[in-house]
């Protein structure tokens, strides 16, 4: 089991800490009142510019709360807020990357599109809703002290520098306390499902809709993210269960949590809710359907395209690149070396 789980993290740890800097530097140079202003309306565009312009952004499902939020009462419609809800947490540069290397490029262009249409077509239903008045208050249960409403209206640092600096600190500091100890709890769980449980165990049960709507029922209300679900995914892929399975629990799990689901009540109503759910949960079933259908009509094998993916870089850098994230993981050597 050590050994599957260092493998995995050594695949992963490059990836992952290519997508760290890139978050940082999206999180420094993208104005923050220009969210504002593309997420203005309640049309169709405004809901797709809103779920295009929070894929990249690090935030996670809990952490993407008070953003959205800040969004909804300055000026961003219901259809817009929902569409942002979900594409936020759901896609970020770290989990393309390590997508892309845990479970292949296909499956990573699969999972973008997946959350990009599950952004819409909810947008576009809670758009329909009758709206409900406004509470004042706000609930932020990601480990970020920078996740809140400022973070929309106060734009950073002046200068080249002191900006890239400012959101590399935000990206190894607040971002990777949000997801490290998800992270390892992922890593570990798919090292123990590739070590103890033996290949095509889940094979008699994968595929179908049954299945599929099983997969989105436990993603719906986990609170994992996007990165963690990534290689937990991986090792169900490796038991047995359909690629189609996979890509739902990659959908409806980071896209939402319980906190989500509170906070949406109280800010939009009951009816949104309901149509909220009931939209993740058709569209990320339907979607894992059409995918499994292809795959079954093709005969194309994600899991070796995987595979051929994770021989591109070399073994030392992959371990330089974990013990980096190791490193800096850890608060008391991070405070010391890097004042962060």
């Amino acid at each position: 089991m050590i050994s599957e789980l260092l493998s995995i993290a050594l695949t992963a740890a490059p990836w992952l800490l290519l997508g760290l800097v890139i978050a940082g530097l999206i999180k420094a140079w993208l104005p923050k009142h220009l969210l504002q202003r593309w997420m203005g309306g309640h049309g169709l565009g405004s809901i797709t510019r809103a779920a295009i312009i929070g894929m990249p952004l690090p935030l996670c499902s809990c952490g993407v709360i008070p953003t959205a939020l800040a969004l909804h009462r300055g000026g961003a419609g219901r259809g817009p807020t929902t569409s942002f809800l979900i594409s936020t947490p759901g896609v970020g540069v770290d989990s393309m990357l390590l997508t892309s290397v845990l479970l292949g490029p296909f499956m990573a262009l699969i999972r973008v599109l997946g959350a990009l249409i599950t952004a819409i077509v909810t947008g576009i239903l809670v758009g329909f809703t009758k709206s409900t008045e406004l509470t004042p208050a706000t609930t932020n249960c990601c480990a970020s002290s920078d996740c809140g409403e400022q973070q929309v209206v106060n734009e950073a640092p002046e200068g080249v520098l002191s900006k890239s600096w400012g959101g590399l600190r935000y990206a190894f500091s607040d971002l990777l306390d949000d997801i490290s100890v998800w992270m390892f709890a992922g890593l570990l769980l798919a090292g123990v499902l590739v070590t103890l449980v033996p290949p095509t165990t889940m094979a008699g049960v994968s595929g179908g809709i049954g299945a599929l709507i099983f997969m989105a029922v436990i993603g719906i209300p986990l609170y994992i993210c996007a990165a963690a679900a990534t290689p937990v995914a991986a090792g169900l892929l490796m038991t047995g269960i359909s690629p189609g399975m996979a890509i739902v629990f990659l959908l409806a799990g980071p896209i939402t949590s319980l906190a989500t689901l509170a906070i949406l009540r109280r800010e939009l109503g009951n009816q949104a809710l309901a149509v909220y759910l009931g939209s993740v949960l058709l569209v990320t079933v339907l979607i894992g359907w059409l995918f499994d259908v292809a795959l079954g009509i093709t005969g194309w094998n994600p899991v070796e395209q995987a595979s051929q993916v994770q021989e591109l870089l070399p073994v030392w850098l992959e371990w330089l690149a974990l013990v980096v994230l190791v490193l800096v993981a850890i608060r008391p050597l991070r405070r010391r070396w890097l004042g962060v």
